[in-house]
């Protein structure tokens, strides 16, 4: 199973690109207007545009996107199920490679679900 820390690389990512952001403000700001263009709601929906960024991220072998795309997912309000579907085709077009960062994204999901759900009273 999976023991990858997608909270505290995502975190840290954005802390390592912290620099660079600043010292090369116009590439980072056309990367941001780039996302935002792209996953904005359109023929597809967002949610549907982040499961799509999610499977490449699984499919490329990309921990980053992983730990990002399934956060947006969760904010997205998409469920479990969509996820274990979208990552059947994963598998379906990516091999044992892919199966193997299917179990990261699941993990991610878990985790991300639990660090984000109400504190039980």
């Amino acid at each position: 199973m999976s023991t990858f820390d997608h909270i505290g690389l995502i975190q840290g990512i954005n802390e390592s690109l912290a620099t660079f952001r600043k010292a090369q403000p116009d590439a980072m700001r056309g990367f941001a207007q780039l996302a935002q263009a792209s996953m904005a709601e359109g023929a597809l929906t967002s949610k549907h545009k982040e499961l799509i960024a999610l499977a490449i991220g699984v499919t490329q072998r990309c921990s980053g996107c992983i730990g990002f795309h399934v956060k947006a997912l969760q904010k997205l309000g998409a469920t479990r199920a969509e996820l274990e579907e979208m990552l059947a085709v994963c598998v379906y077009m990516g091999g044992g490679p892919a199966l193997m960062y299917t179990a990261e994204a699941l993990k991610a999901w878990d985790t991300m679900a639990a660090a984000s759900a109400p504190a039980a009273a």
